[in-house]
C-alpha cells in the first residue's frame, strides 16, 4: 500500500538515516576486520521496530489513519518499512547506500540489507539492464529467504510486512511480478510456499496457486499444488522451533481439498508420520506428536485406524529392540 508523500520534516529525518546508513556502509568498506560487525549491526538498526518520537516525526499530515503495517496487521513498523518507501518515494537518496552494498555484495547480511532497504524498490524502478536485473531478483530472494529464517528461528513475525508485500503486491499482481526475470519469480514462489503458513496467509492460498509461475519440469512433478507441497514439507522436515512446528501443523488442516499427484500425496502423508513417533530422526515432543497425527487424520482420514494400530504395535516392541540393540556383557 503506497504511503502519502512525507512532509518536509519526515523527508529530513528520512534523509538523515539515509546518511547515518551510507557512513555506515563506508566504514565497513573501508575495515575488512570489523566489516562483518558493522553489517550484523546495520541490519539489527534497521530492523528495530520504530519509536513513538520517530513515529511521529515519519507520520505524515496528509494521512487520516495509521498505515496497517502501523496498527499491526502486518506486524510491527520497523525502520527499514519507512526507508523502504522513502527510496521509492526518493530514489536518488538511496542510490549511494545501494552502490556501497553491491560493492560489499558478498558479505554477510549484505543481501538482507539490500532486500529490507530495497524490496519495493526493485518493483518500481525501470531497470533496463537484465544482468543486473536478475542479480537484485536473487539478492532479494536470498536475502528475504535468511530473515525470515531469523523469524523462524524467534518464532516472530518482525520481518512480516515484507512476506505480505512480496505475497500480496509482488506475486499476486502480475504487473510487479513481470518486471523480474522467470526464474526469480519461480523462485519467489518457492520461498513464500515454505513461509505462506508461518505468516498467516493461508486464506490468500487458493489466489496464490492460481497466479503460480510454469515450471519447465511441471511434467515430471505436477501442477503448482504438487510445487506448494514439495516446498511446504521439505520445510517442516527443517523446522526445528516447537511453538513454529504446531503453528504450522495446527494451520496444514487448510490444505485439505487440493489436488495432488500420488507421488506428492505420499511425500506429505511421510512427512507428517515422521513426527508421529518418538525417537529420531525427527525427535518429536509429545506435542508436536499428538498435532501430527491430528494433521494427518484430518488430511488423510482413509487407512487412520490401521496406521494408528502399527504405530502402537512398534511403540510396545521398541524396549525389546532396545535391549536387543545393547551389547552383551561378558
Amino acid at each position: 500500500m503506497p504511503r502519502s508523500p512525507s512532509t518536509p520534516r519526515s523527508s529530513a529525518y528520512l534523509s538523515a538515516l539515509s546518511q547515518e546508513i551510507e557512513k555506515k556502509l563506508q566504514r565497513a568498506l573501508a575495515s575488512r576486520s570489523q566489516r562483518p560487525n558493522l553489517l550484523q549491526e546495520l541490519f539489527a538498526d534497521i530492523a528495530l521496530e520504530v519509536d513513538e518520537r520517530a513515529r511521529d516525526i515519519i507520520r505524515t499530515r496528509e494521512e487520516d489513519a495509521i498505515s496497517p503495517a502501523e496498527d499491526g496487521i502486518h506486524g510491527p513498523l520497523c525502520f527499514f518499512d519507512v526507508l523502504a518507501d522513502y527510496y521509492v518515494q526518493e530514489p536518488d537518496s538511496g542510490q549511494p547506500i545501494l552502490d556501497l552494498i553491491v560493492t560489499l555484495w558478498s558479505q554477510s547480511f549484505a543481501c538482507h540489507i539490500f532486500t529490507l532497504l530495497f524490496h519495493k524498490w526493485l518493483f518500481e524502478v525501470q531497470l533496463d539492464n537484465s544482468e543486473v536485473l536478475l542479480r537484485y531478483s536473487s539478492a532479494l530472494v536470498q536475502g528475504a529467504t535468511n530473515v525470515f529464517w531469523i523469524d523462524i528461528q524467534t518464532n516472530t513475525r518482525r520481518f512480516q510486512s515484507l512476506f505480505h508485500y512480496l505475497l500480496e503486491e509482488v506475486a499476486l499482481e502480475p504487473t510487479r511480478l513481470n518486471k523480474i526475470p522467470m526464474q526469480a519469480q519461480r523462485d519467489l514462489y518457492l520461498l513464500l510456499s515454505r513461509f505462506i503458513i508461518f505468516y498467516n496467509s493461508v486464506d490468500k492460498l487458493e489466489s496464490f496457486l492460481k497466479h503460480f509461475p510454469v515450471f519447465p519440469n511441471a511434467f515430471l512433478v505436477g501442477g503448482p499444488a504438487d510445487f506448494f507441497i514439495i516446498e511446504l514439507a521439505d520445510q517442516l522436515q527443517k523446522l526445528k522451533v516447537e511453538p513454529v512446528l504446531l503453528h504450522y501443523l495446527s494451520h496444514i488442516k487448510a490444505l485439505q481439498g487440493l489436488e495432488l499427484r500420488m507421488t506428492t500425496s505420499t511425500r506429505l502423508k511421510t512427512c507428517l508420520y515422521s513426527f508421529t513417533s518418538p525417537g529420531g530422526p525427527m525427535y518429536p515432543t509429545r506435542a508436536v506428536r499428538h498435532a501430527a497425527w491430528n494433521a494427518l487424520d484430518f488430511l488423510f482420514p482413509v487407512g487412520q485406524y490401521p496406521r494408528h494400530l502399527i504405530s502402537l504395535f512398534f511403540r510396545l516392541l521398541y524396549p525389546c529392540w532396545e535391549k536387543l540393540k545393547r551389547p552383551k556383557e561378558y
